[in-house]
């Protein structure tokens, strides 16, 4: 298998439908990516390797039985803000540092029925108010190009991770650039879709 780091989500649905990889031999492998280079990007505030693994059991049965969508068993992180069910979601604040919430964003639930692999929760200024992701009540995440500056933000997190090789792709949120802005820091594709397209359901606003 080609350097993850380095490969597609469209390279990656290649290799997983041709049974050239799995998608529990993709999650690991960017498991020991994100234990390899996340303690100097400090891209993740969780990473969520139990779950991911099951999901990725789950999300290769359905591609051994040909009924995968085009995100099947594609390891993801989501920012921290966007709420998912049992699984800590902190906006990177203190005052949300032990909260688990009882329910799924709307994007949350979208990409589990694609069968996306959530791998974990990405760095962000704290409840997204900021736009160099220095300002998250843990740490500040590094730009993996060099990381004595800063990723942007507030989706500095999810930037820096896909940057790092560290997930194929990242969600995060947008209302005057922060995705936009730390994506073209960190040398990756950032989209903000239309206004109202996407359900805000389950981001939790500042």
């Amino acid at each position: 298998m080609p350097d993850i780091n380095k490969l597609t989500i469209h390279e990656t649905r290649d290799l997983l439908d041709s049974g050239q990889v799995s998608s529990v031999e993709l999650t690991k492998r960017f498991i020991e990516r994100i234990d390899s280079v996340d303690p100097s990007v400090k891209a993740f505030v969780t990473v969520s390797s139990d779950v991911a693994i099951m999901q990725a059991e789950k999300a290769d049965k359905s591609i051994s039985q040909g009924k995968q969508s085009y995100l099947t068993g594609i390891p993801i992180q989501l920012k921290d803000n966007l709420c998912t069910k049992g699984i800590l979601t902190t906006c990177s604040s203190h005052m949300l540092k032990d909260f688990v919430p009882p329910y799924d964003a709307h994007v949350t639930t979208k990409l589990q029925e694609s069968g996306a692999v959530l791998i974990g929760k990405g760095n962000l200024d704290e409840f997204a108010m900021g736009s160099s992701t220095e300002n998250s009540a843990f740490y500040s995440t590094r730009n993996p190009w060099d990381l004595e500056r800063v990723p942007g933000g507030s989706s500095g997190g999810p930037a820096a991770a896909v940057a790092a090789g560290e997930c194929l792709a990242s969600l995060g949120s947008d209302t005057g650039g922060s995705i936009r802005q730390p994506a073209s820091m960190c040398g990756v594709v950032g989209m903000k879709p239309t206004y109202g397209l996407v359900s805000r359901f389950g981001l939790i606003a500042f």
